[in-house]
């Protein structure tokens, strides 16, 4: 739904969403500190395994919740947060209560969602009325109407706004490939057995789908294949995740005129013209050939199998709004089988999750007002201004970049924006209109009203004071397009944050993410772009190639970790969030240094400051994840596993090695080091 803006915000990899806690428990939370030593493991050998000598305890004592697919200290305090919001919500939709608009919108939301009873008595009556347009389709060109009224959901693909990749300053209107029901395109080809297994139950499960629509158990059977059939020839034309990474390979600004020469059989004027773009003249289009496939299928595909897709990814979209035969069918594939969650998250956290999704500023607003504090807020931005401080004397001191290369990067670092807690200016949702006791119908105006917030951006100026997340979201990120650093109120709590910790484990906690989502806008991606945010190569070949080859040690470093049988880190997926991860702890370092210069530091639980630093980054990671769950993540994600985000990380940093006397040689102490920034 963000288009390039999306794609390119580049996060620090952890929960993105939000046990019912009593309100002591939540309290006791805000006090707890960031490091803990009850999680670690002393027996373990730091220099063989930080990780485990980090977090042993902590795994131990906290096996994967039934609900969840992977459990952590990001997952915790997420879950923290989303029970202060049950809270909020829960007040707010008490019609005997005092409320303000924005109250009795999330209020009015959530109380939808929560109202079972409502929604299994309709079953799948809310999708009748699209079914039937789908139904009455009499030819081919009028796919493009079908796809203009279901574009709030990205069927057969995306079409959203995002900044001009040459000109930050302007919002363009942008088109990307989808599409697909399973997780990425890979998984249309990858081998093995588990593979095979994985393809064989997505089309049972669109068979289940199509049998909750009512068809017979031979049609619905007929129609999966047909699904399954033009999503493989969809996947087939489609880039991969590694080859999106590169933005020269998404930069193709074209006229409507050429898009139509690209797609013949596909309506343009009338799909823009449906979603309300009549005057278009161009956009950027990111897989040019995606498309090209796309009008092939769509001339060699019958009408009736283009029904069977559309009925299919309408029905999919809208599973998790609907009754409980099709919530529980959507989670026993998506969930269940292939994220390896043993049973479903109850009802008010899958409602929460909606209203943040739906009306997430609004939410915010509430949120921000109780469990942010102005002392969070103005410790974090000291942090930041530090860790950006450590960054211009680090680039002043690289001898593998020249002077002019140099002054270009200074010049970008001094330009970041940093967002912190929340927006300065909160979104209007006057024109939302939400009904209490209609769940589904407050779902697709939530989406619809997004989208054309979207797309109402064309041709306009960038905003960039726009946040991409919520206040509440556990989760940071940087922006290369509006070259800034976003961390909302969500992830600066304890025991992520605490500002009554001492300094080592908050710096090499949030001190380490802000450092790596700083370290973003120099990565492989985001070095691409300059100062304002535009795709231009400021660098010269022979700086380029120093870069290269230094970050190459880093992907070659991680593509030897196995994560689970014999499937390793895909080094070049990862590169980015490697880069970041070890330039950011790096940062971190140089700025805690620096804030605590001059002062005596003692050791604290039988740890002396510089190992309480790593100590704190590494608690950071403790987690564990579901077998399932991290083959999908192999082929999906672009951040390491938790482990190796540790472990890959102070193995490069003689700090580390100094810090717990680790032998050269050692595991953790190799001979050879992989340094970027």
């Amino acid at each position: 739904m963000m288009g390039v803006r999306g794609r390119w915000a580049l996060f620090v990899g952890v929960a993105t969403v939000f046990t019912c806690g009593l309100a002591l428990a939540q309290k006791a939370n805000q006090n707890q500190p960031v490091l803990n030593p009850s999680f670690m493991d002393r027996s373990a050998d730091p220099c063989v395994d930080f990780f485990t000598y980090s977090c042993g305890g902590w795994i131990k004592n906290n096996p994967i919740p039934p609900d969840k697919s992977a459990w952590g200290i990001y997952y915790e305090v997420a879950d923290a947060n989303r029970a202060e919001l049950r809270g909020l919500l829960e007040a707010a939709a008490d019609t005997g209560s005092a409320r303000n608009a924005y109250t009795q919108k999330i209020g009015d939301y959530y109380a939808s969602c929560m109202d079972e009873k409502a929604i299994e008595a309709l079953g799948a009556q809310p999708l009748q009325p699209a079914l039937k347009q789908i139904d009455a389709l009499q030819d081919k060109k009028h796919l493009a109407s079908m796809a203009a009224a279901m574009a709030r959901h990205g069927i057969l693909f995306a079409f959203s706004s995002s900044p001009d990749l040459r000109d930050a300053d302007r919002d363009v209107a942008d088109l990307s490939q989808g599409g697909l029901g399973l997780p990425d395109r890979d998984f249309y080809f990858n081998k093995g057995e588990e593979s095979e297994k994985l393809r064989v139950a997505y089309v049972a499960h669109v068979t289940r789908m199509f049998e909750l629509l009512g068809d017979s158990p031979q049609k619905a059977a007929a129609e999966a294949a047909t699904v399954m059939r033009i999503e493989t020839a969809l996947a087939d034309g489609s880039m991969t995740l590694v080859e999106q990474r590169d933005p020269k390979k998404l930069d193709h600004t074209l006229s409507v005129s050429e898009l139509r020469q690209i797609s013949p059989s596909f309506d343009w004027s009338t799909y823009f013209a449906e979603v309300g773009l009549p005057k278009l003249n161009s956009l950027n289009v990111q897989e040019p050939d995606f498309f090209r496939n796309l009008n092939r299928l769509i001339e060699k595909e019958s009408l009736e199998d283009w029904k069977s897709y559309l009925r299919w990814h309408y029905v999919h979209a809208s599973a998790p709004q609907l009754s409980s035969a099709f919530v529980n069918e959507n989670f026993n594939f998506y969930g269940k089988t292939l994220s390896g969650q043993e049973q479903i998250s109850p009802r008010w956290k899958r409602c929460v999750s909606d209203v943040d999704y739906a009306l997430g500023e609004a939410l915010g607003q509430a949120y921000v007002e109780k469990y942010f504090s102005p002392e969070a807020k103005q410790q974090a931005l000291k942090m930041v201004k530090e860790i950006e401080a450590a960054m211009g004397e680090d680039i002043e001191s690289l001898t593998w970049m020249s002077a002019g290369t140099k002054k270009n990067a200074l010049e970008k670092l001094h330009a970041v924006a940093n967002k912190i807690g929340y927006p300065d200016h909160w979104r209007d949702y006057t024109n939302l209109a939400i009904a209490r006791g209609d769940h589904f119908g407050n779902s697709e105006r939530a989406r619809r009203f997004e989208f054309n917030r979207e797309l109402a951006k064309v041709g306009n100026p960038v905003d960039r004071g726009e946040w991409g997340m919520t206040p509440p979201t556990v989760n940071a990120e940087y922006e290369p397009q509006r070259n800034d650093i976003n961390f909302p109120a969500g992830i600066l709590q304890p025991p992520l944050f605490n500002p009554a910790s001492d300094a080592a484990p908050n710096y090499g906690n949030t001190g380490g993410t802000i450092g790596h989502e700083l370290t973003h806008g120099f990565d492989d991606e985001g070095r691409q772009f300059d100062a304002k945010g535009n795709l231009r190569d400021w660098w010269t070949p022979a700086d380029a190639q120093a870069f290269e080859e230094r970050a190459s040690c880093i992907s070659d470093q991680y593509s030897k970790y196995v994560i689970i049988d014999d499937i390793k880190i895909n080094g070049k997926l990862t590169l980015g969030e490697d880069v970041a991860d070890l330039g950011g702890l790096m940062l971190a370092y140089m700025a805690w240094k620096q804030d605590t210069k001059g002062q005596t530091l003692d050791p604290i639980d039988q740890l002396t400051p510089d190992q309480r630093f790593f100590v704190g980054y590494a608690q950071s990671w403790c987690g564990s994840t579901r077998d399932a769950e991290k083959r999908v993540l192999a082929t999906t994600d672009p951040h390491s596993p938790d482990k190796y985000r540790t472990n890959g990380v102070v193995s490069n940093m003689p700090e580390f090695q100094q810090a717990f006397q680790c032998k050269t040689g050692a595991p953790l102490a190799p001979e050879k080091r992989c340094r970027v920034w």
